[in-house]
């Protein structure tokens, strides 16, 4: 079917293929199709070993695919090395909190910033007043603006989780991927963190795995749900919690 003239869908910002990867013969993702649009919190769930963190495996490069693509805003990152594809907009946040423990919430979120990435920008790293200003502004969104000169690893599990999201947006990536960003967290928590994706999924992309139903309702626009490397169901959290299907496979256990 044509669109009407003048009219163009719009492109998603990451387009997954036909993507497999295998494992001594098992394929932990098979032949998968997955797309998340602009200025959209996609989440992933699904049962244990259904190959969701294998995805973000894949599509930061951790990982290399046996077969399929995957375009990020027109450019294939198959073939790209991870701190290429870093370098591209697409940021990573892991299960397990990765933040410099013994620096404070300031200094974490100051070596995050862009230009001290680089050997030659880290050594003439600058605290700029443009620094300042950006460190600031990203712990106003993350909620640690009172906590600036705490030494990082005096904060709480939730506050460090926040943290790791503050330094993936002090490089401001178009696609931002969160692996279980609730998981130990207080319920007040949750609540703020799912405060704190809806504000800064309007002007990117944020794709999340997490098994909180509760918490997925409060933040998803799409639902994904995976099982044994495929897609098993898509479409809004009503629509995916009503599938008989995936009560069978998941929400039934």
């Amino acid at each position: 079917m044509s669109s009407p003239a003048g009219f163009q869908a719009a492109k998603p910002v990451l387009a997954i293929e036909g993507l497999t990867v295998s494992f001594d013969g098992f394929k932990a993702v098979n032949d998968l199709n997955l797309y998340v649009d602009r200025n959209e919190v996609h989440v992933v769930i699904g049962p244990n070993g259904a190959g969701k963190t294998t995805v973000l495996d894949l599509i930061c490069g951790k990982t290399k695919s046996t077969t399929g693509s995957i375009e990020f805003d027109g450019r294939e990152l198959t073939k790209m090395r991870e701190y290429d594809i870093v370098r591209a907009g697409v940021g990573r946040k892991f299960q397990n909190p990765s933040i410099y423990e013994n620096l404070t919430v300031f200094e974490n979120l100051e070596m995050s910033y862009p230009k001290g990435r680089k050997v030659f920008g880290a050594l003439f790293f600058k605290r700029t007043a443009e620094v300042v200003a950006r460190v600031e502004e990203v712990a106003g969104e993350i909620f640690l603006s009172e906590l600036l000169d705490k030494q990082a690893d005096l904060l709480s599990h939730g506050q460090k989780q926040w943290l790791e999201i503050g330094m993936l947006l002090m490089q401001d990536p178009a696609l931002l991927m969160l692996d279980e960003p609730v998981a130990g967290m207080s319920v007040s928590e949750r609540v703020q963190t799912a405060e704190l994706l809806n504000r800064i999924s309007k002007g990117r992309s944020v794709l999340v795995i997490e098994h909180d139903m509760e918490f997925v309702k409060s933040i998803a626009h799409r639902v994904t749900v995976l099982h044994q490397g495929k897609v098993l169901a898509e479409g809004s959290m009503e629509a995916v919690q009503t599938n008989p299907k995936v009560i069978e496979v998941y929400l039934g256990h």
